[in-house]
């Protein structure tokens, strides 16, 4: 004889958000002497839906009774639905996949389920991860294979400019991790090397070469040693003025000051120069730092480098060992970087992104963050903007109130 599956009563109770909702309606419940299989409960715009599932008794019929007394007495709707069994079991292949746009559009959230519904995925839930500067949503999917949805969603992301990121999920998005950052044009705005060529008169010049090798069309370590040549004789001091020129990239601060809360730890590795990246690493309170150092004799650079080079294999070799100090596998390192020779750092961790990058680590990233906010990445991690602003309170710190 098998087990049949018990009867349950699905509830759906609908209106206007105020204290005591909740309470009132299982307080109904109670009194029928039910158990409570699921409940799913949103509030929007000071509405409040609210799904409750249960066991059925056997005089369900007046519980229904009951239930629908109650949410009139709230002054809301109610439907009751007789049924057998729990939700069904959410497929295989679950997946989160986070959508970022300012303004994020209907027809672009249009397109993001239709290629999901196409790849024979389901929805299964939505959640709202930041409402300014960008929106941000995260959709919990399952049934079909994250890779593969990667690929059709990047598309679409192009198409309807948007940005959508895609992670399996697992235990991975919970646990502590190592995000590993890119320098120049990535956790600070601009190039170092073009700020000191401006006290060398070689500007120009030198951002042309720069712009070439972060497009792949140069070789970096040839492309940095020509640049560093044209700074022979600048002034030491040089290397103080241009670190308090330095801009952040906007939430950069915030990104790192969050996720040090929770445990993460944090690496730059930079084709830059460790005399600026070092005291960058202290002043954030990152944990490692990689960068080329120039050398400097009588006060003055020489236009030549000490040591080896940090280059694109250099850094994916960075990445790699912050790693083991830190005791977390690659699967669970974050990298950021927007030119060519990040990517072989990119490629070595478990979620690379692509940030205002170059057209060729966009194709080849994980996914790609396009909107100017290092700290749109915590939406990617599942954190959201009012976790964030809660923890700054708590810690005295002020956020900029919501423009709506």
């Amino acid at each position: 004889m098998t087990d049949q599956l018990p009867e349950t009563l699905l509830i759906t109770l609908s209106g206007k958000d105020r204290p005591g909702v909740t309470s009132t309606i299982f307080a109904t419940l109670s009194r029928a002497g039910v158990e409570v299989v699921d409940i799913e409960q949103i509030v929007l715009r000071g509405r409040l839906i609210l799904g409750v599932l249960v066991t059925a008794p056997r005089d369900w019929k007046k519980l229904s009774a009951a239930v629908v007394e109650t949410a009139q007495a709230l002054d809301m709707t109610v439907d009751v639905e007789r049924g057998v069994g729990d939700n069904r079991s959410r497929a295989g292949g679950r997946a989160h996949v986070t959508v970022i746009g300012t303004p994020l559009k209907a027809s672009s959230m249009a397109a993001v389920a239709g290629r999901i519904a196409d790849s024979g995925a389901n929805i299964d839930r939505i959640e709202r991860m930041a409402r300014y500067p960008v929106t941000a949503i995260d959709l919990h999917v399952s049934g079909a294979d994250p890779e593969a949805l990667r690929t059709v969603l990047a598309a679409e992301a192009a198409r309807q400019g948007v940005d959508i990121a895609v992670q399996p999920a697992n235990l991975l998005r919970r646990g502590m991790r190592l995000i590993v950052m890119d320098v120049d044009s990535t956790l600070i705005q601009g190039e170092v090397i073009e700020m000191l060529a401006a006290h060398a008169g070689c500007e120009e010049q030198v951002a042309e070469v720069t712009e070439a090798a972060m497009r792949g069309e140069l070789d970096f370590e040839e492309s940095l040693r020509t640049r560093v040549s044209l700074l022979a004789g600048v002034e030491e001091s040089a290397l103080d003025q241009v670190y308090d020129e330095i801009v952040l990239a906007p939430g950069a601060r915030t990104m790192v000051r969050t996720l040090r809360r929770l445990g993460y730890r944090f690496a730059i590795v930079s084709g830059g120069f460790s005399q600026v990246t070092d005291r960058l690493a202290a002043d954030l309170g990152i944990h490692f730092s990689r960068a080329n150092e120039l050398e400097i004799e009588d006060g003055r650079l020489t236009g030549r480098i000490v040591g080896d080079v940090v280059d694109r294999a250099g850094k994916a070799a960075a990445l790699r060992q912050f790693a083991a100090e830190v005791g977390v596998s690659e699967a669970s390192v974050i990298a950021i970087g927007d030119g060519a020779n990040d990517l072989d750092m990119l490629n070595a961790a478990g979620l690379g992104i692509a940030y205002n990058a170059k057209p060729m680590v966009r194709d080849a990233a994980d996914t790609a963050v396009n909107v100017p906010y290092l700290d749109a990445i915590m939406y990617l991690l599942g954190i959201s903007r009012e976790e964030v602003e809660a923890a700054d309170a708590e810690a005295g710190i002020v956020t900029p109130a919501p423009p709506v």
